[in-house]
């Protein structure tokens, strides 16, 4: 065991290395820091980005767009509108390039070539070719440098499995070409020996969540068996030819479950021995270190060494800002000295523990590789386990620097097509423009003192927020977690051994028996019975409207505070028992476990929104002037009917229901007959937190029946409904009616569904739309009020998404939505079933099938459909089919694409996926509906955050989750008091 060191006494050493470093990486300098006119224009982009922030930004989106483009009059056209904004100051040479009043025209033309070939050289800077061939050129040229290889394939997201498939065949051509050519290479003794071992002469790169379209955390073992058929024969191929193999790290939802998987395969007898191999590991991380000493620990066990790979992180921004969005623990340091500093302790410990793993230390900090030597030479680490790395086209002059000192330096290379390419274009870009970057320092020429100096925290703070909010929604349930695995798996066991039990109405603080008795039955399996649910007979509703109509005189009077606190107490009863919540969800309505978590969180936020909102309203506001006052306030309707759907159980009904009681009004909740358990286990925690007898009535009935007695009782005030058209717009007519001994006219209510479309257009990220398609239109079967069933896409690009988003839903995977590898359960009901069947048949007739999956025959299953060649007229184009069912219709330009959007009777959300911002503004001012995303999928509203509604036959009434929610639940009140006596009037300030 090599003696531990203190970091401390290495520091002497680390910096009389990094001031010879730092000397000879400033002996040829950049063409960045020059100005002129021989300067190539793709350097002076480089030079104008980082002199100018707001450039920076427009000029990224840009490059991040160019390669969707297909002509260069789009290129111009997109010039002008990420450049040509008056918020950006362009440096004189650039106005000079866009200075075009027509993008057809001659100039235009040559300055998008102009552009887009300086845009392409860049690239080229940092990826090593497009083709096997030109990346050979490119490892030869580095091998005559006396530097190692990684070849990385290009490509950030594999979205089927089909993908997946091609992506495999590629690394093993790869694998084969370079073996091949290997042998022809003469023997370089700095990269291909040490300690007289031979070093194998080809590495590559890869990513495991490359293998599998579906991998994802939530579903360990179906990950795992997918991925390692693929893995086993990719080492296997690669021992025979001599290459080895490095596994990268992507984004941090996925490295518990990459470290798992493998681990737990290289212990497998067949690649026990291997020491060719090697995996990554991000210091960015705070949990980085963690996972060192248990690799260690497991190196241990195993015997024979891998390669860690050890770098600072490439997603610094994608993970704090996916962090902040999900209410999540930062995963990554926001300081970046902490960085530097785990990535110096990190450091230190692989090197010290060399005999069980070997270092790849990778970086263009020359204190980073600084101290990594210091280390080694103190330590006397051998030439096999330790060698540096860069990235191609980054940190040359410090690579021949270590390669002179006899360092072993690999070259991390990636190769392909510009488009996939482009993801990593941008972060390296972002990494080269930063001003905490250490090449852009040195190249700035940074005093060397301060570019050696220990990494110094000067206070770590949290990620800024956009705006300053008031109020925080409740995070899902992280499921790359295993211990949330865990207990969300216990929690559904512990449900099922709860299934079958008798759900009764709930009138006046007592669950009364009923003559009828209905089965809730599991979708998925529907021999499977969730509960038994006492329907109520019409005698029995209106004892319980009785009994809140003697309720309400005590409720109303009770303090909105008090009301508040009740609605936060239950809040927090859900939050504690969420996971048998969602697998209540899962289990009645055939749910996913994500997406049942996601609807407890949002019935968590309507429980503290709406009651940080009754607060804010319960103020009311005053107008006074000299001798008279004026008090705007609010008070309760009365009698509120809650009639909830079945597709949102959790969400929706408690939304409405604690919407009208944290409003002083009695409620009735009246839940779909197929959700009626869950609805029961929501009101048990309504009275758990203490809303009084009376207050609350759970009414489970007909709704033909009680349903529509209750609507036209002339006691009840206000109507809350969500729900299909036909019924909602019955609830209208019928609330509009006057009943005998009625003194007030109903308020209605009604969120009724939407026939919501996506907008594709050519500038789009086809990865991006593709996959968000998808999960808009298949989450949940289809059965999403906000659920997308008409992706409209510009010719340009009908095609390509067209063959993707069919190879993309073909690789989901149907069944039961307990288990864990599911992304597609079954429909609610038979009678669900049979009416989309139907609307299948119509589309057969109407336009052309694109796909039909095959779904399990026991339980309510549909398979995910797609409809090509689909007219804007067609039935399944205009009808709300409410299932997993979507028509993809061609149009040949924007205005058509939005004219098709708008041409429904529906007005509720849609969706926009385009990175052209004048598209994005059109979209913005002209896309009629209710809730509008661009460049994300079009369901899951968040409370507060995206208030959900929308209009036209899609409903009426303000937003759930808004700020103006809650008055429709309120009447106001305004009183003016003259305040003066006899001519006089106090005034503020007067003795």
């Amino acid at each position: 065991m090599v003696t531990q060191i203190d970091a401390n006494s290495y520091e002497n050493k680390t910096q009389s290395i990094a001031r010879e470093l730092i000397t000879q990486t400033r002996e040829k300098r950049s063409l960045w820091d020059k100005i002129g006119d021989q300067m190539r224009l793709d350097d002076k982009l480089m030079g104008w980005a980082m002199a100018n922030p707001g450039l920076r930004v427009q000029l990224f989106h840009f490059i991040d767009t160019l390669p969707a483009l297909r002509s260069n009059a789009e290129i111009a056209h997109h010039l002008q509108q990420y450049l040509g904004v008056e918020s950006v100051e362009l440096p004189s040479a650039l106005k000079g390039i866009l200075n075009f009043t027509d993008y057809q025209s001659a100039p235009a033309q040559l300055a998008a070539a102009t552009v887009s070939k300086s845009v392409e050289t860049l690239a080229f800077k940092y990826i090593a070719g497009e083709t096997v061939q030109q990346v050979i050129k490119a490892v030869e040229k580095l091998r005559k440098e006396k530097m190692a290889f990684s070849i990385d394939l290009l490509g950030e997201a594999v979205i089927t499995e089909s993908e997946a498939k091609a992506y495999f065949q590629k690394y093993l051509d790869l694998m084969e070409e370079l073996s091949q050519q290997s042998q022809k290479w003469s023997k370089v003794p700095e990269i291909d020996e040490a300690d007289g071992e031979a070093l194998p002469k080809v590495q590559v790169s890869v990513k495991l969540t490359a293998f599998y379209s579906q991998f994802d955390p939530i579903d360990p073992e179906g990950s795992k068996d997918k991925v390692c058929a693929f893995i086993r024969v990719l080492l296997r191929r690669a021992q025979e030819l001599g290459v080895a193999v490095h596994f990268d790290m992507e984004q941090y939802v996925y490295k518990d479950l990459t470290l798992s998987i493998l681990k737990e395969l290289l212990l497998e007898e067949e690649f026990l021995t291997r020491t060719d191999i090697g995996v990554t590991l991000q210091a960015y991380l705070r949990d980085s270190q963690q996972d060192l000493h248990d690799l260690i620990a497991w190196a241990k066990q195993r015997g024979y060494p891998i390669t860690i790979r050890l770098v600072k992180g490439a997603y610094w921004d994608q993970e704090t800002i996916k962090a902040s969005q999900n209410h999540w623990p930062q995963p990554v340091f926001n300081d970046k000295a902490a960085t530097d500093i785990n990535f110096e302790q990190m450091t230190q410990i692989l090197l010290e523990n060399h005999q069980y793993l070997y270092a790849a230390i990778g970086s263009h900090n020359v204190r980073s590789q600084a101290k990594a030597i210091a280390i080694a030479q103190t330590l006397n680490v051998p030439r096999r386990a330790f060698e540096m790395q860069v990235l191609y086209g980054m940190g040359d002059q410090l690579a021949k620097a270590l390669v002179k000192q006899g360092y072993r330096v690999r070259v991390y290379a990636p190769y392909g097509n510009l488009l996939p390419g482009m993801a990593y274009l941008i972060r390296r870009l972002l990494e080269n423009t930063a001003n905490s970057s250490f090449l852009r320092q040195n190249l700035e020429e940074r005093p060397v003192e301060e570019l050696i100096a220990p990494p110094v925290i000067k206070g770590e703070t949290e990620m800024k927020e956009a705006q300053k909010v008031t109020f925080v929604n409740a995070p899902d349930t992280d499921y790359s977690r295993e211990v949330l695995r865990e207990r969300a798996q216990k929690a559904l066991a512990k449900v099922k051994d709860s299934l079958g039990k008798t759900y009764l109405p709930l009138i006046n603080g007592e669950y009364v028996q009923t003559d009828v008795i209905i089965d809730s039955v599991n979708p998925c399996n529907p021999s499977e019975i969730v509960g038994h649910i006492g329907l109520m007979s019409i005698e029995q509703a209106e004892q319980a409207l009785n009994a809140a109509k003697a309720a309400f005189p005590a409720w109303k009077k009770t303090p909105a505070t008090e009301r508040a606190k009740i609605l936060r107490k239950a809040a927090d009863l859900m939050e504690e028992r969420r996971h048998e919540l969602s697998a209540w969800v899962c289990l009645e309505v055939g749910k996913i476990l994500q997406q049942a978590d996601a609807e407890v969180s949002e019935a968590i936020d309507f429980c503290r929104y709406y009651a940080a909102e009754m607060e804010r309203l319960d103020a009311g506001y005053s107008y006074d002037i000299a001798g008279e006052t004026n008090r705007y306030q609010y008070q309760p309707r009365g009698i509120a009917l809650v009639i909830s759907p079945w597709n949102f159980p959790m969400a929706i009904a408690t939304g409405m229901t604690v919407a009208a009681l944290v409003a002083g009004n009695c409620t009735l909740l009246k839940p779909a007959e197929t959700s009626s358990v869950i609805a029961a286990k929501m009101v048990e925690i309504l009275v758990e937190a203490g809303i009084p007898k009376g207050v609350i009535q759970y009414v489970p009935g007909k709704g033909s029946q009680v349903g529509a007695y209750m609507v036209n009782h002339p006691d009840v005030h206000l109507i809350a409904f969500t729900g299909s058209r036909e019924v909602g717009c019955r609830i209208y007519a019928d609330a509009a009616i006057l009943q005998p001994g009625q003194k007030h006219l109903k308020r209605v209510i009604a969120e009724m569904g939407g026939k919501n479309a996506i907008i594709v257009d050519e500038s789009c990220d086809l990865d991006q739309a593709v996959a968000g398609a998808v999960f808009s239109a298949f989450g949940y079967s289809g059965q999403k009020c906000s659920a997308a069933s008409r992706i409209i896409v510009l010719d340009p690009v009908y095609e390509a998404f067209l063959e993707r988003f069919v190879e993309a839903t073909r690789s989901l995977n149907i069944g039961p939505t307990d288990h864990p590898s599911t992304q597609v359960g079954p429909v609610i009901d038979a009678t669900a079933q049979k009416r989309i069947q139907e609307y299948i048949e119509i589309g057969k007739q109407q336009s052309t099938l694109a796909l039909q999956m095959e779904s399990p025959e026991n339980g309510y299953f549909v398979g995910p459909t797609i409809f090509s060649n689909v007219s804007p007229s067609d039935t399944i184009a205009q009808e709300e089919i409410f299932g997993p069912v979507v028509a993809v219709i061609r149009v040949k330009n924007f205005d058509e694409a939005l004219a098709v959007a708008n041409g429904t009777d529906y007005a509720l959300t849609g969706g926009l996926y385009s990175r052209s911002p004048e598209h994005i503004e059109r979209a913005q001012n002209e896309f009629e509906v209710g809730n509008l995303y661009i460049n994300r999928t079009i369901t899951g509203a968040i409370v507060a955050r995206q208030p959900f509604g929308g209009f036209k036959l899609s409903g009426v009434g303000s937003k759930a989750g808004g700020p103006d929610y809650l008055l429709q639940f309120l009447e106001p009140r305004h009183i003016t008091e003259n305040i003066q006596r006899q001519g006089f009037a106090p005034i503020e300030g007067n003795e």
